[in-house]
């Protein structure tokens, strides 16, 4: 895939997450936590967007022994 170069050198974590059936995550990058500045910050929103805002929020769909 050529869209790869855009994520391959991001810090990927996961913290506090539950993982089932097999499930599993492999950290990687510097390790540094998330920023939590106001530049990466959120300004509130109408509850009309929440819809629209969290459309692609939830589960990824994984099966044992194949990549998310």
């Amino acid at each position: 895939m050529r869209w790869h170069w855009q994520w391959k050198h991001w810090n990927w974590r996961s913290e506090g997450d539950l993982f089932l059936n097999g499930a599993f995550f492999t950290r990687s990058g510097s390790g540094r936590g998330a920023s939590y500045a106001r530049a990466s910050s959120l300004a509130a929103k109408s509850s009309s967007l929440v819809g629209v805002i969290t459309s692609n929020a939830g589960a990824l769909n994984c099966r044992g022994g194949r990549r998310c």
